[in-house]
Formats: C-alpha cells, sequence, structure tokens
C-alpha cells in the first residue's frame, strides 16, 4: 500500500517520532543511562583489552578483565584523593565566630583596596549587617556540612549499584561485542551494499566516540596537571589537587562545566582574603582552557568533533533535561556518534550537515545553468546569456 504523503505530514510524523523517543528515553532512563555508559565504556576499553590479547596472550575474558579493572582503580585513586581532601577542606574553616568576622573583614578590606567602585553596599563594614556574610557563615556552618556529607555518603550508596551494573554490562558488551555486530548488520538486509555501508557507520560512530572520549581525557588531564602545578606553586592554594580533580572531572561538560571548573579556586583566594590573586587565578584560567578551546581541541580532534557551538548548547539542555546530570556529560558522546550516523544515512545527511560547523555543501548545479553561476563570478553575465538564449545555429546546404 502506497500513502503520498505531503511534506507538512512528513514533518508532523518526524516531530511526533522525536518527541515519542524523547519520553521513551525519559521514562526509561534507569535503563538507558547505564547501557549508554557502559557502550562508550566498551568502545574505549576495546582497544586495550585487544592489546592484552594480542601483545601478552592473555584470553579474551581476562583481557577484557584486566582492562576493566585498570579503570575501577583509577576511579578508586581519584576517589581516595578527593575523600581525603574533604576533611583538610573542613579543617580550613573558621571554626568559630570571631574567626569569621575576622576572615570577612580582611577579605572585605582587600577588596575595597583594589576594586574601583564603592562595594559598602555588597559587603558593610559591619558583618552582622552583611547578608553576604550570612549567607556563606550559613552555608559553611557544622549542621549545613554535616548534612551535605550525609546526603553525598546517601548518593555514592545509591550509585554502588549502578556502578557495579555498569561494570557488568562492560564486561558482557567486551565479551560479545563482535557477536553483536554482525547481528546488527544483519538487521539491515543480506545485500552486500547495506551490510558494507552499516559496517562503515558503525565503525566511524565507534572511531568517533573513541576519538572523542580518549582526547577528551587527555586534554582534561593534562589541564588538570597544567593548573594543579600553577594552583600549588604560583597561587599557594592548599587544595590545589581537589581543584585539578575537579578541572578534570567538570570540563567533559562544554561550556557549564568548563565555567564551574574555575569558581573554586577563585573563590578559595577571594575567602582567604587574597583578591588580587583570585582575579589573576581568574585571568590564568581563562587564558588556559581558551588556548584548549580553540586550539588544542581542533587540533587533535579533528573532524570526529565538527559540531556547531549552537548543536552543542542544544545538546546539553536537551540531554540535561532528560536525564539530568549524567545528560550533561553524555551529551557530547551521544552527539558524535549521532552525527557519525546522520554523515553515513543518504536521508539524513542535511543533519549532519547542520550539526557540523564547517561550511554547507550543496551540490553544485548541472548543465547551463552551472556554467552561467561559474562565468558569473567573472563578470560575464551578458556574454554567457546571449550564449544561453542564442538559437542553434543551422546547418548549411551546399547545392551542387
Amino acid at each position: 500500500m502506497n500513502l503520498n504523503l505531503t511534506t507538512a505530514t512528513r514533518y508532523g510524523l518526524n516531530v511526533l517520532a522525536l518527541l515519542g523517543t524523547s519520553i521513551a528515553l525519559y521514562l526509561g532512563s534507569s535503563i538507558f543511562i547505564p547501557v549508554t555508559i557502559s557502550v562508550l565504556l566498551a568502545t574505549i576499553l576495546y582497544p586495550a583489552a585487544g592489546w592484552f590479547h594480542t601483545r601478552i596472550r592473555f584470553p579474551w575474558f581476562f583481557a577484557s578483565l584486566v582492562s576493566i579493572l585498570g579503570l575501577v582503580f583509577l576511579h578508586l585513586a581519584i576517589f581516595t584523593a578527593v575523600a581525603a581532601s574533604v576533611p583538610q577542606l573542613i579543617n580550613k574553616l573558621p571554626a568559630n565566630e570571631e574567626q569569621w568576622k575576622e576572615k570577612y573583614t580582611l577579605t572585605a578590606s582587600r577588596l575595597r583596596e583594589v576594586s574601583p567602585l564603592p562595594i559598602d553596599g555588597i559587603l558593610p563594614p559591619d558583618p552582622d549587617s552583611s547578608k553576604f556574610y550570612l549567607s556563606v557563615k550559613q552555608l559553611f556552618s557544622a549542621e549545613s556540612l554535616s548534612l551535605y556529607l550525609q546526603k553525598l555518603a546517601g548518593f555514592g550508596a545509591e550509585q554502588l549499584s549502578q556502578v557495579v551494573l555498569i561494570l557488568f554490562v562492560t564486561l558482557f558488551l567486551l565479551l560479545e561485542g563482535e557477536m553483536l555486530a554482525k547481528k546488527g548488520r544483519a538487521i539491515f538486509g543480506p545485500s552486500t551494499e547495506s551490510q558494507a555501508r552499516v559496517t562503515r557507520a558503525i565503525g566511524e560512530m565507534a572511531e568517533a566516540v573513541r576519538k572523542y572520549l580518549v582526547w577528551r581525557t587527555i586534554v582534561n588531564l593534562g589541564l588538570a596537571v597544567v593548573c594543579g602545578l600553577v594552583y600549588k606553586y604560583a597561587f599557594k592554594l592548599d587544595q590545589w589537587y581537589l581543584w585539578a580533580i575537579l578541572t578534570a572531572v567538570l570540563n567533559y561538560v562544554p561550556y557549564i562545566g568548563t565555567i564551574a571548573a574555575g569558581v573554586p579556586p577563585f573563590a578559595e583566594l577571594l575567602i582567604n582574603g587574597r583578591p588580587d590573586a583570585a582575579l589573576g587565578a581568574m585571568i590564568f584560567y581563562g587564558c588556559v582552557v581558551t588556548v584548549e578551546g580553540y586550539l588544542i581541541v581542533p587540533w587533535v580532534m579533528g573532524r570526529s568533533m565538527d559540531l556547531n557551538a549552537t548543536t552543542v548548547m542544544l545538546a546539553c539542555l536537551f540531554w540535561h533535561l532528560l536525564w539530568g546530570v549524567a545528560g550533561l556529560f553524555l551529551a557530547m558522546p551521544l552527539m558524535a556518534a549521532l552525527k557519525a550516523i546522520c554523515m553515513h544515512v543518504e536521508d539524513w545527511n542535511a543533519w549532519g550537515q547542520l550539526m557540523s560547523s564547517g561550511a554547507a555543501v550543496v551540490p553544485p548545479p548541472d548543465g547551463r545553468l552551472h556554467d552561467i553561476a561559474s562565468h558569473a563570478g567573472d563578470g560575464d553575465q551578458t556574454i554567457l546569456l546571449e550564449e544561453v538564449h542564442r538559437k542553434p545555429e543551422t546547418a548549411k546546404t551546399v547545392s551542387p
């Protein structure tokens, strides 16, 4: 049965399909989020497992298991460093009312010295009349910190089961990845052409995601090392390694995470009564992330992350709406995979071009219109139009 659908009807059906898919992703977030994370981890760990299998001659099961255990130990090291810094951070806070007021008075006086505008309306000399002082003291009070730590511990306990589930699913994906890929290709029919196109699409999708995640991790670790060393030796921050770890983690989220990672060292310097150093740290961090975003990332990632800024922001908003904080971290690899798919499906190629940051690729016109367009750039419009409209010459006959 052939249905003659109008353009408006097709657009309407596409919108309904998108809406239905979004609702399904939102309602099934408890399933889709672990599976998505597992697929991404399997994509990253597959080359490592292959190296253990081919170079060290491990059986594939043990090669996959060793790769996952290496990832677990890396995360445990990061978690230990963060957990060890929390008590030190709490011990650095003022212990009583007098110390809080002394800290506020010192910070306010330093800001008055360097600020070109009066700040008495924001930071009055009397701490008890400052809403900012009262809010900060309440935020870092013993009762508030105890409540935050309890919530954090409860959240960690809830997520522990999800972590175990993700690791098991990742292990099974590594063990059965090739078999699942072959069965996935078989869904699209037995023809050689379709099989080749699906194979290319899956391969480039995996390559784009792997390249993004691996290089994003390397760049983030480089940022953490550079920022940590400068925070330690130039700005003398006590929690420099904690802010370095946060820089590495939060920079997986474009724009929003990058901005958030620069706030803690600025706040620590400001609370310690060093507004000039806080301004210097902000300028330093801004220069570092500018070089990273406009020079390093385009150079090392190339076309695997050839996404324009509008697509990136909309993707972050969309996936955050569906999956919350997890959606922010998963937005970029998901969009990299989606763009790779769109570039290999003929009907979706225009959407891939729309997400790209490069110039639009428009197929050139054919025939005489193409000649008109090419000659028009040289200023030969009149001559060319005369040639187009000129009637073909009739063959001359020669009388005997």
